[in-house]
């Protein structure tokens, strides 16, 4: 395989599905691709044209525009496009044109085709998300209960006019639900204090909200659908819906929030990321991440797409900084590559986020050149604490020097992890095993990640090390079919979704992993590449990944649930919230992942 060969099959490594096929199907993808080089501002297709085949973002950016067009997504280095058309008789359905210089790298029709019918977790990564995608903003269709992000704000009857006002004012908001006795009684809005109040020439210190409220207003239920918002909304000429239980107000719908719905999408806030020319705009962009993650859960989206959404942004929150550095400290001396690890480099990302990165670089830096790779550090890792994903609690960050070192650095890192491996050797392994590149010249980490594939796979006594520090974590299972909650403080009687839910899965996959020399990242698509390659037997991986699925999409609803009520998520839940049929479905859960590690701490593939 020439050089040129070698880098494209480096570059596919680092890219999902393409990082789950054998060695010998990426070869032979690896030669199919098609290399070809756009300007800044070219159009690579219009809606309607035939498509050559699977574009593949190797350099560069591309937009993608509607029939009015309108920029409906932007896309950076590791995004494909143009898979719908293929998928729709080989016409394109949208309009691409470059943003900047931009390579990409065309996989033709037919072997896509191929993939599709042979490859199948090609096929799911191809079809499942872009399934979800499609119905994720249905406004129409979603249940009124969804569209909720805030609970109600409300007064009582024989509240003042001034003070309800105040409120309003205090709380941002247009309306109150007028409330007595828990008992929905009316709605006060602006229109009511202008109307009602100001032209009324109602003194608002001594007029009792019960005076100027409407009662009994139009109302709909949370099992209601986003039609019948609308519907009512445009046939009774009104902009605010209480949403009730029985008479109990749960909710207010307002002409806003249909609007902040229809645009909050990942990929507008991925367009307006790449508009945003300073850290606090940025800032201000991600902030809206929970009620993304609120619309993405509300639309049953697969867990691994929701934090698939939300791992992109975070990612060209990175890269943006990246540029943003790049462009007040001038050109990098050496090559280097920024990469992600922890849940932002397996694509997990959810409503909670720190951030953990490191820094490769080029062998030829010298110590001079450094103090420029210390100043890079400093501008991203600030920058994402800023846009809200905070500073590392364990310092695993490219701002320690020992995560910005050398190629030649890294490696002994992990030879010498893998020839002592002591308890804080597993858990940095643990760490590291878990890196994906962010920016930056990419054939830095790919040979080397490679290689370390390879020596942890052979060395018995790293992997049997690696074995015992994956079962450390162990799901939250008490006795009599019970569950082992948190006893004291703010969390008493709630489970770790994360540290006893997730985390067990995390580090199953990252074994099965490194026994099979696996190179995806993320846990699902390991853990549907353990079943593929034979690692673990196909029962086993069919229970485990279900099992993963359960506990995942629990951890997200709660998430998006606490973000709903006004809270701010975390990753814990109370099992004993939830009636009888799903908490027995997540007991079982983690009596599977529990199963699983016992057959794995016993030297079997699955449970016998």
């Amino acid at each position: 395989m020439d050089s040129n060969l070698q880098a494209v099959e480096a570059f596919l490594e680092t890219v999902h599905p393409y990082d789950s096929l054998t060695r010998d199907e990426r070869v032979r993808v690896t030669a199919a691709f098609v290399r070809k080089e756009y300007p800044e501002g070219a159009q690579i297709y219009a809606k309607g044209d035939p498509l050559p085949g699977l574009f593949l973002i190797k350099r560069g950016q591309v937009e993608i525009l509607d029939a009015t067009g309108t920029v409906v997504s932007l896309l950076s280095p590791r995004n494909s496009f143009g898979e719908r058309g293929l998928m729709r008789g080989g016409e394109a359905v949208t309009t691409a044109r470059t943003r900047e210089d931009t390579v990409v790298l065309i996989l033709p029709a037919e072997e896509f085709k191929r993939l599709m019918q042979d490859q199948p977790v090609f096929s799911r990564f191809f079809t499942r998300g872009k399934q979800s995608e499609n119905k994720r903003n249905d406004l129409m269709t979603r249940k009124v209960g969804e569209l909720m992000s805030k609970p109600p704000v409300t007064c009582a009857p024989t509240d003042m006019v001034r003070s309800a006002a105040e409120l309003m004012h205090d709380r941002h908001v247009s309306s109150l639900g007028v409330v007595e006795d828990e008992a929905f009684l009316g709605i006060l809005t602006v229109r009511d204090l202008a109307g009602r109040v100001i032209a009324g020439g109602l003194d608002p210190a001594i007029t009792p909200v019960s005076k100027v409220m409407t009662a009994n207003p139009f109302s709909l239920a949370p099992s209601d659908l986003g039609s019948d918002v609308l519907h009512m909304m445009l046939e009774k000429g009104i902009g605010h819906l209480p949403v009730l239980d029985g008479n109990k107000l749960v909710g207010m719908i307002t002409q806003t929030d249909l609007t902040r719905f229809q645009a909050v999408s990942s990929a507008v806030l991925v367009h307006e990321l790449a508009q945003a020319r300073t850290v606090e705009e940025m800032a201000a962009i991600t902030a809206r991440i929970p009620q993304l993650l609120v619309q993405l859960v509300g639309g049953h989206n697969a867990h691994d797409v929701v934090t698939r959404l939300i791992t992109d942004i975070a990612d060209i929150v990175t890269r943006r900084l990246i540029d943003m550095a790049e462009a007040e400290l001038g050109p990098a001396p050496v090559p280097y590559l920024w990469l992600a690890c922890g849940s932002q480099g397996r694509q997990e990302q959810t409503g909670v986020s720190d951030q953990d990165n490191c820094i490769f670089i080029d062998d030829s830096v010298t110590p001079d050149d450094m103090i420029w790779y210390e100043r890079l550090a400093r501008f991203v890792s600030d920058g994402l604490n800023t846009c809200g994903y905070v500073y590392c609690p364990g310092d695993m960050m490219a701002t320690n020097p020992r995560w910005c070192q050398p190629v030649k650095v890294w490696r002994e890192y992990f030879r010498t992890w893998l020839r002592k491996p002591d308890p804080m050797a597993q858990m940095l392994s643990s760490v590291m095993f878990d890196l994906r590149p962010i920016g930056g010249k990419t054939d830095l980490f790919g040979g080397l990640h490679a290689e370390t594939l390879e020596e942890a796979s052979k060395n018995s006594i790293f992997m049997a090390h690696m074995i015992t520090n994956s079962l450390k974590h162990q799901p939250p299972l008490g006795l009599l079919r019970g569950f082992a909650t948190v006893r004291s403080g703010e969390h008493r009687n709630q489970i770790d979704m994360k540290h006893n839910g997730v985390v067990p899965i995390v580090d199953l996959g990252r074994v099965y992993a490194l026994q099979g020399r696996l190179t995806p990242v993320n846990t699902r698509a390991r853990l549907v590449a353990a079943e593929e390659a034979g690692v673990i037997s196909g029962s086993g991986a069919r229970d485990l990944i279900a099992a993963y699925d359960l506990i995942a999409e629990m951890r997200l609803r709660n998430q998006a649930e606490q973000i709903k009520a006004g809270n701010k998520p975390d990753n814990y839940l109370g099992p004993y919230d939830y009636g009888d049929f799903e908490r027995s479905h997540l007991r079982d859960a983690f009596v599977m992942v529990r199963t699983m590690q016992s057959a794995l701490g016993h030297g079997r593939s699955a449970p016998i």
